[in-house]
This record gives structure tokens, C-alpha cells and sequence, in this order.
């Protein structure tokens, strides 16, 4: 499985981005899809995630905020982030479950105004 993740930039505080993250390869493998982030000095944590399913997961900071969707017609995720933080600011990572964890490249959003 392939990841590539796309969308990331400078934006406001307040603000709005959307993250997209196209899947390539075994794409029937795969059982859950979302976004990790981190932030200078910190851990890698998650942010969100869609199984197969339809089923969502948030991590308490961005519940409200963020909201992650997918369309299987794409093999695409997005991650489209409302009300930025200056928090919000970090290397956002695609991730895929399937036999194993895949990551993307990372795409980075800051937010500063």
C-alpha cells in the first residue's frame, strides 16, 4: 500500500485546510484509514480515523473541530480541519491499516497568524 498525502500549508488561526491522502496498491487489504500529526518535541499522535465501516474516531482535541471522510470511488481520505489552532501546528501523517501500518510522506500544517 502507497500513501500520498496532499493539502497542507499556512493558514490562520481560526482558519480552515483540508488533507487529502490517495491509497495506491492492495487497497482491498486495507481495514482503516486516518491521520496522525506531530508537533516539534512531541510524540506522533492520532488525529483520526475511518475504518471500512464508516466508523470514526477523533482524538479529544480535534472532536468538533476536525472531521475525516473517504470515498472508495477515490481510494481517497480527507481530513478537513475547521477552526485551526496555532496547536493544530504539525507534520500531518496518512496512515493505513492492513497486514501492517503504512504511512505517507507527511504534509505539514501551520497555523500562525
Amino acid at each position: 500500500v502507497q500513501l500520498q498525502a496532499s493539502g497542507g500549508g499556512l493558514v490562520q488561526p481560526g482558519g480552515s485546510l483540508r488533507l487529502s491522502c490517495v491509497a495506491s496498491g492492495s487497497i482491498p487489504s486495507i481495514i482503516a484509514m486516518g491521520w496522525y500529526r506531530q508537533a516539534p518535541g512531541k510524540q506522533r499522535e492520532l488525529v483520526a480515523h475511518i475504518t471500512t465501516g464508516g466508523s470514526t474516531k477523533y482524538s479529544e482535541s480535534v472532536k468538533g473541530r476536525f472531521t475525516v471522510s473517504r470515498d472508495n470511488a477515490k481510494d481517497t481520505i480527507y481530513l478537513q480541519m475547521n477552526s485551526l489552532k496555532p496547536e493544530d501546528t504539525a507534520v500531518y501523517y496518512c496512515w493505513a491499516a492492513s497486514y501492517r501500518n503504512y504511512w505517507g510522506q507527511g504534509t505539514l500544517v501551520t497555523v500562525s497568524s
